[in-house]
């Protein structure tokens, strides 16, 4: 198969939604559907021993929530499958927010009896931000819901798009039977099953007899009048406007019993786009260029923590990346080659020899990469877009046991690394801070530092309001601040000038007093 066609086949997609509304149950099933499992796992049950296949770190099998990213690939019907399962929960929103500048369209999942929640509008917000092609899936129709026209209305009203339902549900919760496919007009029945799939029927005509047999008489009655009103209210679907961001299609169905998943799969491979274009500072770069160009969005370490092993995960956007070939490190200015790059099925993986643009490729990493990091061919080309955030929520962090300081410190050191938090040394009394923009990241960073690192830290509290990043051509002004403000100054793991305000009147004032000095809330400056 040739570049362009292989570029042609690639779909690279994050499913993205507020927690619990069923997004790793779908990646699940979306993976059963593509042969890649054979039997789908649970996120949190008890009757179900498998865990879900993309939470495979020990804090989210024990919690059933996931806190990283995991990617997913496989090959379905002549297409070559990257899902991105992200995690929902808003503490983990940054993690969330790079990787959808590594994706070329995004699945959001919406509850359907909680309708559109908060970090539902947030995520929208960063697809409108980027024009990413969206696709909805309503899901757990198979318990008490909204009725689907109010909750059309709802996510046209809440997430600023416009809707066309591809799929429409017959009945819900115990009365829900399945979901008919308006663009391929047929209605697929499966028998509900949690963990396997089974064949179902295929029933090509709406007035066909045995969907009477099937859903009984009024409620065929009803389901070919909600048909009929739904092509008469809404536009026919256009691929284009769907591909501009400004329609999205909307599927019905129950991820956990397997309705709505094949329609949904089916649909999205048809319509959603082939890798596209990346914007670099110094250009425009389409993904059929013959020189290699990519970035790196993610850094995991432990992914096995048996081998203390950190990947870097690399988006493709040019060219054909392959082992053993010497590349372009532009923020290192030197070249290096890879003899093991990964291809990733959650926390599986295997040697790869070539990939090509959409694709996502695991790189083991002694510490040469940050996020934001450009890999290239030889080109100085710089991504932008990666920021990190400004934290808002900060600690000190000690080492609770003196025999074990250097495992603290290479753990604190490589989960960093991560961009999940931030850590700060105090230029006042030499203290490390870490700073996060959420709660629950204190946990996970304490429980991975004692299970991968066996390191234990205790945390203490310190009062700050926001941290940013400070910078000015302004010599004498800048070391005046500092000097002045030397007790709320730190640096940052890359070793630039922080300022730590206490409240947001500080804040105000330090703005207002130094006109010189530019005051920077995310990391890209």
């Amino acid at each position: 198969m040739g570049f362009i066609e292989e570029i042609k086949r690639r779909r690279t997609f994050a499913i993205i939604s507020h927690p619990d509304a069923g997004k790793t149950t779908l990646t699940e099933k979306l993976l059963l559907f593509g042969g890649a499992i054979h039997v789908a796992g649970a996120v949190k049950s008890n009757k179900i021993k498998k865990t879900a296949t993309s939470d495979f770190m020990e804090i989210e099998k024990q919690r059933g929530i996931s806190v990283a990213t995991s990617v997913m690939g496989f090959e379905y019907d002549g297409f070559k499958v990257n899902i991105l399962d992200t995690p929902g929960h808003q503490d983990f929103a940054e993690d969330t927010f790079r990787t959808l500048t590594a994706v070329d369209s995004v699945i959001i999942v919406v509850d359907a009896a909680k309708g559109v929640e908060t970090q539902t509008r947030k995520l929208m917000e960063v697809c409108r931000m980027r024009n990413t092609p969206v696709i909805v899936f309503i899901n757990k129709m198979d318990r008490p819901s909204k009725d689907p026209f109010d909750l059309l209305d709802e996510v046209e009203e809440e997430l600023k798009i416009k809707v066309r339902p591809l799929s429409w549900p017959i009945g819900n919760g115990t009365e829900f039977r399945g979901v008919y496919n308006l663009l391929e007009e047929n209605l697929y029945v499966f028998e509900p099953n949690k963990q396997t799939l089974e064949e179902g029927i295929s029933i090509q005509d709406v007035n066909d007899d045995r969907l009477v047999d099937y859903i009984g008489d009024s409620a065929a009655e009803l389901f070919r009048e909600e048909l009929e009103l739904v092509e008469g209210v809404y536009p026919k679907f256009e691929m284009d406007t769907y591909r501009d961001g400004q329609v999205a299609p909307v599927f019905f169905g129950s991820a956990l019993n397997n309705f709505g998943v094949r329609e949904l799969l089916h649909c999205f491979l048809k319509i959603a786009p082939s890798p596209l274009p990346s914007t670099a500072v110094e250009r425009q770069v389409e993904p059929d260029e013959t020189k290699f160009s990519g970035f790196v969005f993610k850094i995991h370490a432990n992914m096995d923590p048996n081998h203390r092993n950190r990947l870097a995960f690399l988006k493709i956007c040019s060219g054909k990346f392959e082992r053993n070939t010497n590349y372009y490190h532009v923020g290192l200015g030197k070249n290096m080659k890879f003899s093991s790059p990964t291809a990733f099925m959650a926390d599986k993986k295997s040697i790869i020899d070539e990939a090509y643009p959409g694709d996502i490729v695991g790189i083991p990493d002694s510490g040469n990469f940050k996020i934001g990091d450009t890999l290239t061919g030889g080109e100085k080309l710089h991504y932008k877009g990666l920021p990190s955030f400004s934290p808002e929520l900060f600690r000190y962090i000690e080492n609770a046991d003196p025999m074990k300081s250097k495992q603290l410190a290479k753990g604190i050191d490589q989960l960093m690394d991560e961009g999940v938090a931030q850590l700060f040394v105090s230029q006042f009394n030499g203290r490390k801070v870490i700073g996060t923009v959420g709660a629950l990241q204190f946990e996970v960073i304490q429980y991975r530092l004692l299970h991968e690192y066996g390191a234990s830290c205790r945390y203490e509290p310190i009062n700050l309001y926001k941290a940013c990043w400070i910078r000015s051509e302004d010599k004498a002004q800048l070391d005046d601040f500092k000097k002045r403000k030397h007790q709320y100054m730190a640096k940052d793991k890359q070793g630039r000038d922080v300022f730590m305000a206490d409240s947001g009147y500080m804040l105000q004032m330090a703005q207002d007093n130094f006109k010189n000095i530019e005051f920077h809330f995310t990391s890209e400056f």
